[in-house]
């Protein structure tokens, strides 16, 4: 059995790096709290021997406070043979000395690796490698050193437990305090203006015509519809050019060709994580998010949420609780991921020649849904503790690394799970049940789905194909478009259909995946329960802009104000009645000659009252 080493320390520490040099892995890293939320695991050989290396999430103490911290600190407990090796950015070096401590208790093996060492340097601390070493009994070495022989005789040294100690003058720490852009950036007025800046700047790069987005799909749309288009043509084979044209071309060409906005995307949000903006933008968030009852941690899976929701729901461990976690992601689809971009662009592009607008509408209107749930769901909220990360310049290597990672992903799936359900439905729409070629109508898809049309009749599409296009998001949104893009070419109905579509697309159940990953969190009976609710509400979503695009609007408005009329009118009148009527009946004793006198004292303030008007004191006399 391989020797099992546990990488820990606390967020933000480098552990992900250090675990993806040893291995030649490709765990995520990034410059934010929660980036890894589980266990990951690889094997690689040191020393002639094989070696087992975990990657764990970052952890402050021995107990933890946060979902993923307890998960460490349960697998460090429940693997006492396992050796550590304790990770700490060598300005944080004196936090890490009491969890060296509290984790080798009772003996462990175990050395220390300080990363970061230039960026330290370079702000004016020291750190004295040796004489650490020395003071602790372990091993200590930097990051960028070779690590292969300090491992190998650390899993042959004998167990030891880390001394409590200081660092004495062996550390000299850099200056604490917030710089001149943090206080920018974290300034209550101009943080906000800055990142709604930057995050209007993305969508326009990406989504306006004539910006890079939009040009690079224009070039993808070319090379599928008239390079490939034109090989396709010269099919002599009926079934083959079918096969070609309407399966494989139009269907693929249509989520391929948002590749490029897709990755501009993803650049936005690699950048915003490596720069260090994510964390001051989570906690400038925290107390508007806390209105909600989230907390500003929770800004890492809802902005993540914008590239996929799977991805998001597992960040959701960085959270500091259970009903947190549930309230978060119930939000998150509702948050427009990358999968649901091709389909908004189907559809907007089918009814504008601009489709910016459009599609900047539907990313807003699913924030306003996902904060509306959010409130719905609301609950208490603690206080957010998180470690604000350094500002830097993202490396060049770093970002084409995780950007091409993300790209291979998207094209994976799309030539897989998406070109498969594609294939699929071409052979199911194009043959009949003797298998002879025929139209979409006669075929043996129609036959199956056509008692599918009822579901968006209430929204202007009584149409099995737009029903199938729908229940085929759930796989994997992009079907969606492939599916329009196969059946119809573009959109066939008007405005109104189209944006009442887009909703439902907008709000309702996620992919197969990402109902597997909330199963994975919150137990799967909770995660149907979501979809199921989700997909109702989208639906009716669905039928209720409609109505509202199609003159129910005016109804609607109508309605109401005739409502408020008739209450104001009716709360008018029965004012006047009960005034009318108080006073008739303290008129009536005096009609019905009752003594006066046997009444109880009237007091100075309303004796004065009656006697200024003189009604009432002209009625005593008389």
């Amino acid at each position: 059995m391989a020797d099992l080493i546990l990488l820990v320390g606390n967020p933000n520490a480098g552990k992900s790096a250090l675990f993806n040099r040893l291995t030649h892995g490709h765990a995520r890293v990034g410059n934010w709290h929660g980036v890894t939320v589980d266990a990951a695991e690889k094997n690689f050989s040191v020393g002639g021997k094989e070696v087992t290396l975990v990657d764990l999430p970052g952890i402050y103490s021995d107990e933890g406070r946060s979902m993923e911290e307890k998960f460490a600190c349960r697998y460090i407990a429940e693997r006492p043979d396992a050796a550590l090796v304790f990770v700490s950015e060598c300005a944080g070096a004196e936090r890490v000395l009491p969890l060296m401590h509290a984790l080798t208790k009772g003996g462990r093996r175990c050395m220390l690796v300080f990363t970061k060492r230039k960026r330290f340097e370079r702000e004016g601390g020291s750190l004295d490698r040796a004489a650490i070493e020395k003071a602790l009994g372990v091993p200590v070495l930097f990051a960028e050193s070779d690590l292969s022989s300090p491992i190998a005789n650390m899993l042959v040294s004998p167990p030891r437990e880390v001394p409590v100690s200081d660092m004495g003058a062996s550390f000299t720490p850099v200056r604490e305090g917030l710089s001149r852009l943090d206080r920018v950036l974290l300034n209550p007025f101009f943080g906000p203006v800055i990142f709604l800046s930057l995050l209007l700047l993305a969508f326009f790069l990406t989504f306006r015509t004539g910006m890079p987005g939009d040009l690079m799909k224009s070039g993808v749309e070319w090379f599928f519809s008239r390079f490939l288009g034109g090989f396709a043509e010269k099919i002599s084979s009926p079934v083959v050019r079918s096969l070609v044209q309407d399966g494989i071309l139009a269907s693929l060409g249509s989520v391929l060709s948002i590749l490029p906005q897709i990755a501009l995307l993803h650049l936005f949000l690699i950048l915003l994580e490596e720069s260090g903006l994510m964390s001051r933008l989570a906690i400038l968030a925290d107390g508007t998010l806390s209105l909600f009852g989230l907390s500003g941690k929770a800004v890492f899976p809802l902005l993540m949420g914008f590239g996929c929701t799977s991805a998001a729901v597992l960040t959701t461990r960085g959270l500091d609780d259970e009903r947190m976690q549930r309230r978060v992601i119930a939000c998150l689809p509702y948050l427009s991921c990358s999968a649901k971009l091709p389909v908004y662009l189907a559809l907007a592009g089918s009814i504008f020649a601009d489709p910016f607008p459009a599609v900047l509408l539907l990313y807003v209107l699913g924030m306003g849904m996902a904060f509306v749930v959010a409130l719905f769901l609301r609950g208490k909220t603690s206080p957010a503790i998180m470690e604000l990360a350094p500002l830097q310049i993202p490396t060049v290597r770093f970002v084409a690394k995780s950007l091409l990672f993300q790209i291979k992903q998207f094209i994976i799936k799309v030539a897989t799970v998406v070109l498969a359900f594609f294939l699929a439905s071409w052979l199911l729409s194009s043959f009949d049940f003797t298998f002879r070629l025929c139209a979409v109508e006669d075929s043996m898809l129609a036959a199956v789905c056509g008692w599918l049309s009822f579901l968006f009749a209430p929204a202007g599409m009584r149409d099995w194909r737009i029903t199938y296009a729908a229940i085929s998001g759930l796989i994997a949104k992009e079907n969606v478009a492939g599916a329009i893009a196969m059946f119809f070419g573009t959109f066939p109905y008007g405005a109104e259909s189209a944006f009442a579509f887009a909703v439902f697309i907008l709000a309702c159940s996620p992919c197969i995946s990402a109902i597997v990953s909330t199963a994975k969190e919150i137990g799967a009976p909770r995660a149907l329960l979501y979809a199921a609710v989700q997909t109702v509400t989208a639906l009716l979503l669905c039928y209720l802009v409609y109505f509202c695009l199609t003159g129910g609007i005016v109804f609607l408005a109508g309605a109401t104000v005739l409502l408020f009329a008739l209450f104001l009118l009716r709360y008018e009148s029965v004012h006047r009645n009960r005034k009318h009527h108080s006073e008739r009946v303290h008129r009536r004793p005096l009609s019905a000659g009752v003594d006066v006198s046997a009444r109880p004292p009237q007091s100075a303030r309303g004796a004065g009252q009656r006697r200024k008007d003189g009604r009432r004191s002209s009625a005593a006399g008389g």
